[in-house]
């Protein structure tokens, strides 16, 4: 089978042999009789799969002992209020908006924390560019720091973490990395919170996957329900109700993948990030030297993920998108709230996918420019 090129922002693209895996087995995991989406969850198979989908993960991304990893649902907007009831202890959190997900997740935020304090905003130059840290204005004694590492919608991405120490916070940084988990290494010295929803490179929607290192647990509010208490489902590793547990198998596959990836001398992790480096780069190279296409986010923090851009002329979107889903490149509409076009190459769209973009997108621009 000839498959097309999926750009969507998720749910997105899932490894070709992750799923060529996952369906050779639905009917019987490894001789069980039982296929994933029917084994009980306490039962020694499921175990068994979860267990090893965190010793995975954990080698992945260097995960140190002192952060416990949590497989849990409601994607990242669900965390939008977990994390504030667990961390905020009814104090002050600080926020810096940078898109429409750390907007969004802001809005939730106020539901439960005491005040909520904006650090910095790029909101004044449309969220094209990251606030430098420097600039940042943030609360003394605040509970948390609250950024999206990499904005799905404006496309634009911290290349590098925030140093709270560094700008004089004791508080914790907390990281929504929904959209580049595991397209790259993660410095955990700088990290007490990380969560993303599994739906854009890690597996199936329905599994989010949150680490949070272990002071910060067990300071959840009264009102926090028990199976979003961290410590709850910490406690119970990651059992304390019945998880996605098909979710939860896939995603295991998948960092199985991640570990067999390679480039040139690199492996795992590493050689994925050089691999989405390169690729972002053909796609950006390409349109900065071309009149026909516009990407407005400032270079140096533009996303690695999703690539957001426009055509010179608007009344040529619809022709555009006709012609991509004729070559089977597909979902490159732009998000409602910003238009335009986005492409979308998360770790499962190959290098082969993107070079077909560009292609189709000069065989465009020759026709209408």
């Amino acid at each position: 089978m000839n498959r097309p090129y999926n750009f969507s922002a998720g749910p997105a693209a899932i490894p070709e042999e992750v799923l060529q895996t996952a369906a050779a087995e639905m009917l019987d995991w490894h001789g069980s009789g039982m296929s994933v989406m029917e084994m009980s969850h306490r039962g020694k198979e499921f175990i068994a799969i979860c267990e090893q989908a965190e010793t995975d993960l954990r080698e992945l991304l260097a995960i140190p002992g002192e952060f416990k990893v949590l497989f849990m649902q409601g994607g990242g907007v669900a965390e939008n209020a977990i994390v504030p009831l667990n961390l905020s202890r009814a104090g002050t959190v600080d926020f810096v908006l940078t898109g429409s997900w750390s907007q969004k997740s802001r809005k939730e935020a106020l539901k439960y924390a005491a005040e909520v304090h904006v650090a910095a905003s790029a909101e004044a130059s449309g969220f094209t560019t990251v606030p430098d840290p420097a600039s940042w204005q943030l609360s003394r004694g605040a509970s948390y720091v609250h950024i999206c590492s990499n904005e799905t919608i404006h496309g634009v991405e911290f290349h590098e973490l925030p140093d709270l120490k560094s700008l004089g916070s004791d508080a914790p940084l907390v990281v929504d990395f929904s959209s580049h988990v595991a397209s790259r290494t993660v410095d955990w010295s700088r990290v007490g919170l990380a969560f993303g929803g599994a739906q854009k490179n890690l597996g199936p929607a329905g599994v989010t996957l949150v680490v949070v290192r272990e002071d910060l647990i067990g300071h959840a509010l009264p009102i926090c329900p028990s199976a979003f208490d961290y410590k709850n489902v910490a406690e119970a590793d990651s059992r304390y109700n019945t998880p996605p547990t098909w979710g939860i198998y896939v995603a295991g596959l998948t960092f199985q993948w991640l570990k067999r990836q390679r480039e040139g001398q690199l492996a795992g992790i590493a050689a994925v990030e050089a691999r989405n480096t390169a690729k972002a780069r053909l796609l950006y190279d390409f349109i900065d030297a071309s009149g026909f296409y516009l990407n407005k986010v400032a270079p140096h923090c533009r996303s690695r993920m999703n690539v957001p851009f426009l055509l010179a002329d608007d009344a040529l979107n619809e022709a555009f998108l006709a012609g991509a889903r004729e070559r089977g490149l597909l979902q490159l509409k732009g998000h409602k709230s910003v238009g335009g076009m986005r492409a979308s190459i998360y770790n499962a769209m190959p290098t082969a996918g993107v070079q077909a973009l560009v292609d189709y997108m000069a065989a465009f621009e020759r026709e209408r420019a």
